[in-house]
């Protein structure tokens, strides 16, 4: 896919106050430019978490791609980078141009529909006036769902995908523990740069990771090879690794920013509860739970379709929990592939 990055000259304003100016939001593409009067069907991509906004060289690279599934020379395929992430939309990493510096704690807060407004902006500077698939995964499904609410004219198709349309007691209660562990290092609130918080970014990672995955496959993963350890190692090695790795990336402004967007999902607000939005949505759409998924468990997700008018319910079986959205791809790739334009 190839990257871009859209340049908003007017005023951007957030839902919960504030504003910014030149607003950046980066976005990747099929390599063919999408033109007025183009062919192709579209294909919209919503990511997760802290993934970024290269579906194929990053997280879907299964799926996503030349002669694939997702295939990015027949449709146009797009997907955009959610604001306050670290991979190139506006965030509190990002350069406040009246300081020359981050804008760490001073970015507006960002939510969901902030982040649908964010990529409604790149569409239209494309000139895309429907989108015949709209893909979420995980906080992505936040995003789709929010996006089809809130225009539910332009989607023809959509697929929401271990998600759900408000956030739970039991996410925000991991939220605020890795908001804490941020917290808890002085040097993310010193704001000299953008290496504040790393120690503790990397434990504010590995309580989401252990969040995303599940015991029965985490167990076989991660099991000592001897029989006569005295002390277990191997799944704290791995954890380590993933936490400095994760580092190299993120920062711990955006991871903080981000944790935020999460807890603003509430797709009834203002629209007189959950249940009345989703009547509102018009796309042919397909829900799909993961059946050992911690954060969005079948029955959560089984209740959600029920409440789209025609939704169709699929689980989704795999030992890796909600990551199993990433990992079970010939599952999701026999889901899909029915309800390609």
């Amino acid at each position: 896919m190839t990257s871009h990055i859209l340049k908003y000259k007017g005023r951007f304003s957030f839902e919960a106050g504030g504003y910014v100016d030149g607003l950046e939001v980066a976005y990747h593409t099929s390599p063919e430019p999408y033109i007025a009067g183009d062919k192709r069907k579209v294909i919209w991509l919503c990511h997760a978490l802290t993934a970024s906004s290269d579906a194929e060289g990053q997280w879907w690279p299964k799926l996503v791609g030349p002669g694939k599934l997702i295939d990015t020379d027949k449709y146009f395929v797009i997907c955009g980078n959610m604001l306050g992430s670290a991979y190139g939309s506006s965030g509190p990493s990002s350069l406040n141009p009246a300081t020359g510096k981050p804008y760490f704690f001073d970015f507006p807060k960002v939510t969901v529909r902030d982040i649908v407004n964010a990529l409604d902006l790149v569409r239209k500077s494309l000139g895309i006036s429907k989108i015949d698939f709209l893909i979420g995964t995980s906080i992505g499904g936040f995003q789709a769902l929010e996006w089809c609410v809130k225009n539910p004219e332009l989607m023809e198709r959509a697929a929401f995908i271990a998600t759900g349309a408000r956030v739970t007691p039991w996410i925000t209660g991991f939220e605020e523990s890795q908001r804490l562990a941020l917290e808890a290092d002085p040097t993310f609130r010193e704001c000299k740069d953008l290496n504040g918080g790393k120690e503790a970014l990397k434990c504010a990672r590995i309580i989401a990771m252990l969040s995303y995955r599940c015991e029965k496959g985490y167990n076989i993963k991660q099991k000592e090879k001897g029989d006569d350890t005295m002390f277990a190692d191997r799944a704290a090695s791995y954890v380590r690794y993933q936490g400095n790795k994760f580092v190299t990336d993120f920062d711990a402004y955006s991871y903080y920013y981000l944790s935020y967007s999460v807890d603003s999902n509430n797709l009834g607000r203002g629209r007189g509860g959950v249940k009345e939005a989703l009547k509102m949505i018009k796309a042919e759409s397909t829900v799909a739970a993961i059946d050992s998924d911690l954060l969005f468990p079948p029955a959560e997700m089984k209740s959600l379709a029920e409440g789209i008018n025609g939704a169709a319910f699929h689980i989704i079986h795999s030992n890796f929990g909600h990551d199993g959205f990433m990992v079970e791809t010939q599952q999701l790739s026999e889901l899909l592939q029915p309800l390609m334009p």
